[in-house]
């Protein structure tokens, strides 16, 4: 809806609620910028509890009342430490997908920002490093536990909307006064907070020759030679937003070493680590050679999705590398195995 129609509309509303031309020309100038922006006009509780589909009751204690509209679960990291997530009940979650899909979509990210967006992916983080004499990884501590409810309240005051609602949004995409990892808005809502960060960086690495990514908390960088000085402005630039970095994640990979990008081998062309090809060529190998229920019984694997779990390894290594004749060999091999079942 263009904003003359919307003034149209709303104005012969207004009237007949008894508006004084005052209260009208307010409303108005509130609606303009978020309408020009495609964004949704609220401006008060209600009329978000209207358009999320839920009582306003309902808003008011799910912000008030916040650990019992989430659940808690823990997932095994890399290095074997266990993660605590919170994950929104589906009421909560729905109306975070509505803020995601009908506000946070419509604002654009950093084009150099390549996880959570969509038509990004994994392959258009690692692509842009493929080949480069040195490749340098830095990595964000505690990403998403380092970006709190204020934060996240400027974000939606930027859009335009009022404090209230402001800090309604931003209450309605938190947990513990930070961004959860389960909520869907997390993700998207990290990127917009990011925005200028990624610019900055962006621009320093641009009069450096040098190329930059960021997928999620990982910040990748590579090019001819990189000077380590980089990091210290990056350590700069993350803390006028309050983050830092982890630096026992900095590694700096030359040509000479395999280069690991968001887990991605990028020296001469895009693959699977070395580890995980050799994984797969055993277990293939192993198969074929004793049979799928001897080659569990000696592996004493009692998975029972382990032949579909291994076939999604091989399909992701083809989605890195789909001309990686041996892996569609594998595939090939195991698609009979499951044809013959």
């Amino acid at each position: 809806m263009n904003f003359t129609h919307y003034e149209k509309v709303f104005r012969s509303k207004a009237v007949k609620s008894g508006y004084s031309e005052d209260e009208i020309l307010a409303c108005l100038e509130y609606a303009k910028p978020l309408l020009e922006n495609n964004l949704p006009v609220i401006f008060n509780t209600a009329n978000l509890a209207a358009l999320v589909g839920y009582r306003t009751t309902y808003l008011k204690r799910a912000v008030s009342y916040t650990p019992y509209y989430y659940r808690s679960f823990f997932i095994k990291k890399s290095n074997g430490h266990l993660r605590k997530l919170v994950e929104p009940l589906p009421s909560l979650k729905e109306i975070q997908t509505w803020i995601l899909e009908n506000i946070l979509y419509k604002v654009k990210v950093s084009r150099y920002a390549k996880a959570y967006v969509k038509e990004r992916n994994l392959i258009d983080n690692v692509k842009f490093h493929k080949g480069q004499p040195a490749v340098l990884k830095l990595d964000i501590t505690n990403f998403f536990g380092s970006i709190n409810l204020r934060q996240i309240e400027k974000i939606f005051r930027e859009l335009g909307y009022s404090h209230v609602i402001s800090n309604l949004l931003a209450k309605l995409c938190c947990y513990d006064d930070t961004l959860p990892q389960g909520a869907p808005t997390s993700p998207y809502l990290s990127n917009l907070y990011l925005r200028s960060f990624d610019e900055k960086i962006y621009e320093y690495c641009d009069n450096n020759e040098i190329k930059y990514t960021r997928y999620a908390d990982d910040l990748t960088f590579s090019g001819k030679q990189i000077n380590l000085n980089i990091i210290e402005v990056v350590n700069q630039e993350l803390c006028k937003i309050n983050l830092v970095l982890n630096k026992d994640k900095e590694k700096l990979m030359l040509r000479n070493e395999q280069q690991l990008v968001t887990g991605i081998v990028v020296n001469d062309k895009l693959q699977i680590p070395k580890k995980d090809r050799n994984f797969i060529r055993n277990e293939v190998h192993f198969i074929l050679r004793f049979g799928l229920n001897d080659h569990l019984k000696k592996t004493a694997n009692s998975r029972s999705n382990y032949i579909v779990h291994l076939l999604g390894k091989i399909n992701f290594a083809l989605h890195i590398n789909p001309s990686d004749d041996r892996m569609i060999g594998y595939k090939e091999a195991i698609l009979k195995i499951l044809s013959d079942q």
